[in-house]
């Protein structure tokens, strides 16, 4: 339903090798539901999302991980690609700012590979969720039970596979940052 995020600001933590279509379609989701995505990224620029092996677009960076706030924003979404999940949990400053997101209770949304930053900063012991499926031995040995189902909501985490599941994902995650409470939607 547009408006219902209500000018939330979520912060999508992305760096070069983004999933394309994982990082546009969410994005222009959250923008139709009535956010405000805002590119956190490893370093201040641009990054070049792709198309699986090929490069895509490019797309300006916000704010970069390591000076952003955790408080500032009501959500957190993680889009995948291999190379992108890689990059970002390599990243001590990005692992944190994820990690703040679920001390904080905040939704957090990861699709494809992105879970292996969840997996980096600890928070998947005893959840149920998905993501590409071979990141599920990762998964698995990081505590989490995972499924092969097209969106999982667990708590305030919400996981899907794979591009093919984005409409799924799309309508998972605008629910669930709606019902993050109007005063913790940002800081």
């Amino acid at each position: 339903m547009p408006g219902e995020l209500n000018g939330m600001k979520v912060a999508v933590l992305a760096t070069d090798g983004v999933e394309q279509v994982e990082l546009d379609r969410p994005w222009q989701a959250l923008e139709e539901a009535g956010a405000e995505p805002v590119l956190v990224s490893l370093e201040a620029g641009e990054i070049t999302a792709f198309q699986h092996i090929d490069k895509g677009d490019t797309k300006q960076v916000d704010a970069v991980v390591s000076s952003a706030d955790p408080d500032e924003y009501g959500a957190l979404l993680l889009p995948g690609g291999v190379v992108n999940g890689d990059f970002v949990r390599a990243d001590a400053d990005a692992v944190a700012f994820v990690t703040a997101f679920f001390e904080a209770g905040k939704p957090v949304a990861a699709i494809c590979h992105a879970p292996w930053v969840l997996a980096e900063a600890d928070v998947v012991r005893g959840r149920r969720m998905t993501s590409w499926p071979s990141l599920q031995t990762d998964l698995r040995n990081a505590g989490a039970t995972w499924v092969d189902e097209e969106v999982v909501v667990d708590g305030n985490l919400v996981t899907s596979r794979n591009p093919d599941d984005l409409d799924a994902f799309n309508a998972a995650i605008v629910e669930q940052f709606a019902l993050q409470p109007a005063g913790d939607r940002e800081g």
